[in-house]
């Protein structure tokens, strides 16, 4: 039983023993039956009306209920819509107030969801109103009188951070490109004229609008100033190079040159006007000294022409050179003669380096070769022979490399230019195979050489009987050896015996001397044997000339050749490149 019932048993014992505790006192009193009818009616009356108030302050705590979860349940209903959550369910089995109070509960909560969502909505719509007002964007889509989602709010929030980080990408690049823009004008000397420049160097940072046009306005205005500067900085380093070239050519003391050295590192407007005035000083003054002015340029000219092989044909076709008459006229076709050959040294710098190289390295191996040689060098003690022989192998295999190198480029250069690549009015290639040409036919000259006084030394010794000496061990300095005898030297005088009358010598046999003539006449047929014992080179009749040694620079050969074509024979190709340029 139910505490509750129990306690309505004994409301119900206490109103029995109170209404017979009043039934005895009515007796003790004496009040008649009537009266205790009527009083016994209003006891009735009394807890009727008590109970009945109260039935009725229950009935409508029920009602109350029923009408707080039916509000509820709409309220909730509204709430899970607004949210986007799904619908609220019911415990089943719960009394009505447990229900009331769960849906009040989760009412409650949802409401306070839903104001919270409203608040975030809020600050992040403010949010973005600052952003879309900094970057001159459009809101974010989404409605501010909606209730959003947790995953809108999510979105939005990612969005904030997205242009949070562009707002300060644009910061950071407006203001480098605000402080380029301040460099470029205060190298200009320039100060800010149209609206948009002001704004840009007067206003607050903060305050510009970071637009994606604003943004590109700027970086059309840094560039539109970088050209210009560009343009200065390139007419300020023309201006420097022509008075530097004045200078040398004028021959201006170093310390009226130091003076001006500020003017000759920075570009702005202050030293562009001091360059332009300075050139306009030093051009009157190389109308004044026109000669020395002239000279100089030539000296100039003529190191171009070393450095481009020109042969003097080639520079004989420049007639001003050679001309004594100074005059404005003279001095302009020099310069004009002196941009030609920079240009055209420029244009084929990488073929003339490659000939330089060739010939240095030429020359280098012509003196290793010579050096090979000299008996001398047997005496050096230090290590060079070694170093030498390992470098003459070195140019022996980098030399043909650098020429094979070098016939690649002369062929894209001819083709490029459908003419052939001269060299001191010479074709180059046909220049390198003719010195290796007489190079192994010097070398073989020398062998023959060496063959053939090795033979007539045989002859000698056989017709005068001379002793053949041979090669002893040198012996330290100090040291003797006298238990051993000193041994006879053998010569052909001991097998062939002989009376000799000191002081005269008899003759060799006639016959013996005109067979050795035969002989010595045919141990080669490129030489034939001089009166003093030498070897004398016979001329190749494919040559114009005779092979003493190789040539030990192009030059030397190119003068050579020229010396004996002029009087041997016409030339078959062009002796100058000037008429190609």
């Amino acid at each position: 039983m139910r505490k509750s019932e129990v306690l309505a048993a004994e409301s119900v014992a206490c109103l029995n023993k109170a209404l017979c505790r009043l039934k005895d006192i009515w007796e003790e009193i004496g009040i008649p039956e009537d009266q205790r009818l009527q009083r016994t009616n209003v006891v009735k009356n009394h807890i009727k009306g008590l109970l009945d108030m109260m039935i009725t302050e229950e009935e409508s705590l029920r009602t109350r209920l029923l009408s707080s979860i039916e509000a509820c349940h709409k309220q909730l209903d509204t709430l899970c819509l607004e949210l986007q959550l799904p619908p609220f369910e019911e415990e089943r089995g719960v009394t009505m107030l447990q229900q009331e109070k769960e849906i009040r509960t989760q009412v409650e909560m949802l409401v306070k969801e839903r104001t919270q969502r409203m608040q975030q909505l809020k600050a992040l719509t403010e949010r973005d109103q600052d952003l879309c007002d900094t970057l001159c964007s459009d809101p974010y889509a989404l409605d501010p009188n909606a209730v959003p989602s947790l995953e809108q709010l999510d979105g939005f929030r990612q969005h904030i951070v997205s242009q949070t980080t562009e707002k300060e990408r644009r910061h950071a690049e407006f203001v480098g490109i605000k402080r380029q823009i301040i460099l470029c004008m205060d190298d200009l000397d320039q100060l800010p004229e149209t609206s948009f420049e002001k704004d840009i160097i007067c206003e607050d940072q903060e305050a510009f609008c970071l637009s994606k046009d604003n943004i590109a306005s700027l970086k059309l205005l840094l560039g539109q100033l970088e050209e210009r500067k560009a343009e200065n900085q390139a007419v300020c380093e023309a201006h420097r190079e022509k008075i530097q070239e004045l200078w040398d050519r004028l021959q201006v003391p170093q310390e009226e040159r130091e003076l001006f050295s500020e003017h000759m590192v920075a570009s702005k407007k202050k030293n562009l006007d001091a360059l332009e005035a300075e050139g306009r000083r030093l051009m009157e003054l190389k109308r004044l000294n026109m000669r020395n002015v002239t000279e100089a340029i030539r000296s100039e000219i003529a190191v171009l022409w070393e450095k481009c092989f020109f042969s003097s044909d080639q520079q004989q076709a420049f007639v001003p050179y050679f001309s004594n008459d100074f005059t404005e006229q003279l001095l302009g076709l020099h310069e004009a003669e002196i941009l030609r050959l920079k240009q055209h040294y420029e244009e084929h710098k990488e073929l003339f380096e490659g000939v330089q190289r060739w010939e240095e390295s030429w020359r280098l191996f012509l003196e290793l070769e010579k050096k090979a040689t000299d008996p001398s060098r047997f005496t050096n003690r230090g290590g060079n022979l070694l170093k030498e022989e390992k470098q003459k192998a070195e140019l022996h295999k980098s030399l043909p490399k650098l020429e094979k190198k070098l016939k690649a480029q002369i062929y894209v250069w001819e083709q490029e230019q459908a003419r052939e690549f001269l060299v001191n009015g010479q074709k180059f290639l046909q220049f390198v195979e003719e010195q290796w040409e007489l190079h192994r036919i010097e070398k073989e000259n020398e062998k023959l050489e060496r063959q053939l006084k090795k033979s007539k030394q045989i002859e000698v010794d056989m017709l005068y009987g001379t002793a053949v000496r041979t090669p002893t061990k040198r012996r330290f300095l100090g040291t003797t050896t006298p238990s051993k005898a000193r041994k006879p030297s053998y010569s052909w005088n001991n097998c062939v015996p002989s009376v000799r009358t000191p002081g005269r010598s008899k003759p060799p046999l006639a016959g013996l001397q005109e067979r050795n003539k035969e002989n010595m006449g045919q141990v080669t047929g490129l030489g034939v044997p001089l009166q003093s014992g030498g070897f004398k080179t016979l001329a190749s009749p494919q040559r114009n000339f005779s092979i003493n040694s190789v040539a030990s620079t192009y030059s030397e050969f190119a003068r050579d050749l020229s010396k004996a074509t002029n009087t041997k024979s016409k030339p078959d190709i062009l002796n100058s490149t000037i008429a190609h340029l």
